[in-house]
């Protein structure tokens, strides 16, 4: 599996970090997991047609997490797709999806269809917008399947409490298998038994890592590495427990002190270790 790192901010603008966004190439399938600020352009970076990309998994509704949504649903048609583009996600992924296709871009995209019909455009097929796939994922394990790979889901912590919210909120991370390697993507997540028995014994373990422990002494800081995001220490005592051959970090804030980072996580974890940056390929 060839692995891009397309983004690997944070909701915070970093110009030398985009939404988080990653990229999984596996024989001929090309998958996207989470869509954040930027994604649709990196992935032309890299030379990978938006038309080729599907599916896409969304691990949470945060915007940072799927602000670029739009982009690769319209631009792979205006690409020439011609297949539907199917969309994972927890619930609300629907409700998302309909908003932008039929309410923010509804015009945009009848205005298109429109054109076509008028000009005879034979290249864009006008009704190939309309070919999504949504789906929501209401149970852990294989929600996705090829000849060439595997995808599972389980449920993360990413709370701004002890507690989940009184609200539907569910977030997902994602576990890619293929040709017996396997990769993880944490979604925004801190300890949890959700993330333990996704990164169990996997190949590479993409992390989200807000910050060095250091980085975060204030009260504001604590509360937040201790239910939203994970620091570096706990990021390290995550990869130790599930003994994960690599370990990335991304959603990396900028104020983050890169090297105090690597010292917390090597308090716990021994294996090979890399700080994410965008556009950064991995071979699994």
């Amino acid at each position: 599996m060839k692995i891009t790192l397309l983004g690997t901010g944070t909701p915070w603008v970093d110009l030398n970090r985009q939404g988080p966004a990653v990229l999984i190439q596996s024989g001929d399938d090309t998958i996207l997991i989470d869509a954040g600020r930027g994604a649709f352009y990196q992935a032309q970076k890299v030379n990978v047609s938006a038309d080729k990309i599907n599916p896409v998994f969304i691990t949470h509704h945060h915007f940072d997490h799927f602000g670029d949504l739009f982009d690769v649903i319209l631009s792979s048609w205006t690409a020439g797709r011609t297949t539907p583009l199917k969309i994972f996600g927890p619930s609300g992924t629907s409700d998302i999806v309909s908003a932008l296709v039929e309410g923010v871009y509804g015009k945009d995209i009848h205005f298109r269809v429109d054109e076509c019909a008028a000009t005879g455009n034979t290249h864009l097929d006008g009704s190939n917008i309309a070919k999504l796939e949504t789906h929501e994922v209401k149970e852990p394990g294989l929600i996705y399947e090829t000849k060439q790979l595997q995808v599972k889901a389980e449920f993360v912590k990413h709370y701004y409490d002890s507690e989940p919210p009184r609200f539907d909120w569910k977030c997902l991370g994602y576990r890619v298998t293929s040709q017996n390697k396997s990769v993880v993507v944490s979604g925004d997540t801190v300890s949890c038994e959700g993330l333990d028995r996704l990164a169990k014994g996997a190949d590479l373990l993409i992390q989200c890592c807000i910050s060095a422990n250091a980085d975060n002494q204030h009260e504001q800081g604590k509360h937040l590495t201790s239910y939203v995001l994970p620091a570096s220490t706990e990021v390290g005592e995550i990869a130790s427990r599930a003994n994960v051959t690599k370990l990335v970090l991304t959603h990396i804030a900028a104020y983050a002190s890169l090297d105090k980072m690597v010292t917390d996580v090597r308090k716990a974890y021994t294996g090979e270790l890399i700080i994410g940056e965008d556009l950064l390929e991995i071979e699994v």
